[in-house]
């Protein structure tokens, strides 16, 4: 039997485009001429929009052409099929700044599975506008940045966030219970690079309290929703979502304690689709390939 062929560089492959015969072939083709190998492989037809989605993870050895030689000569392919395409570095370790107010089960969630190795990322920064998480920042060895808000300082402050992500290099920014909402701007500057988790199965319960809100209603679900930025509150492209079933029994504070163990769970696998690509955003819409 022949040597499997070791592959020392991953790629991954996310494209979308309008249905049509021959994507599949085309694109396995392709990475077959240039020395890759597909080791994983996923694709949807939305037969409802018309739209064709496909992530493929590719190993390349040492007579795989460069990465920019891979992209250029893929180029013609993908303006064939009207493709948005774009190709990562499986390996790349992607950069990440958390955004946090006063609770902190999210926040230690994240920080702990990045710490185990669970979550592969680089932890930047914390910017907080309360003092309440700073010696988990401490801890974990990670700067904080305090920055208080009020009504009159929200452009000054937002502006200094966005200085640290482009000092940061940042890639993505999470907002792990961060308790003020964005101004439009921002959410332009930063489409597509924003999470958020929501304290419910969206569209429920917006605003404050929402436990009690689901308490007084005799809610039989409670939930959290994970989703991307947009200028619309809590409307943005849904990454992942889940819920658990409750009682009339459970008081709000118990309802609170079951959803921080959702959010902080919805949370971390959000991320983790995002920084694995495994996540394509079609107008309101997201397609995940779990």
């Amino acid at each position: 039997m022949p040597k499997r062929q070791e592959f020392d560089r991953r790629y991954i492959l996310n494209l979308s485009c309008p249905d049509q015969m021959g994507i599949v072939a085309e694109v396995a083709s392709f990475l077959a001429q240039q020395g890759c190998n597909i080791l994983e492989s996923a694709q949807f037809d939305d037969e409802i929009s018309g739209q064709f989605f496909m992530r493929t993870v590719f190993g390349a050895g040492e007579t795989t052409p460069s990465v920019e030689n891979i992209e250029s000569s893929f180029n013609p392919i993908a303006q064939r099929f009207s493709m948005n395409w774009k190709l990562y570095n499986q390996g790349h370790k992607p950069r990440v700044l958390i955004m946090v107010s006063k609770p902190g089960h999210c926040l230690n969630d994240l920080l702990y599975r990045v710490s185990i190795g669970a979550l592969e990322v680089d932890v930047v920064g914390i910017i907080s506008n309360h003092l309440d998480q700073e010696q988990r920042a401490v801890f974990y060895d990670i700067p904080y940045h305090y920055l208080p808000i009020t009504p009159e300082t929200k452009t000054q402050q937002e502006n200094e966030v966005l200085k640290i992500i482009e000092d940061t290099n940042t890639e993505l920014t999470v907002l792990a219970r961060y308790m003020q909402i964005l101004t439009p701007e921002t959410c332009e500057i930063l489409k597509g690079r924003v999470i958020n988790i929501h304290h419910s199965f969206l569209p429920g319960f917006k605003g404050s309290k929402p436990y009690d809100q689901a308490y007084i209603r005799g809610v039989k679900l409670i939930g959290a929703t994970a989703h991307y930025v947009t200028p619309n509150l809590d409307e943005g492209p849904i990454i992942d979502q889940e819920t658990t079933r409750v009682t009339h029994a459970q008081h709000p504070q118990e309802l609170e304690r079951v959803g921080r163990d959702l959010e902080s769970l919805v949370l971390a696998r959000a991320v983790r689709y995002h920084i694995q690509h495994r996540v394509i955003t079609h107008e309101d819409r997201t397609v995940v390939f779990y």
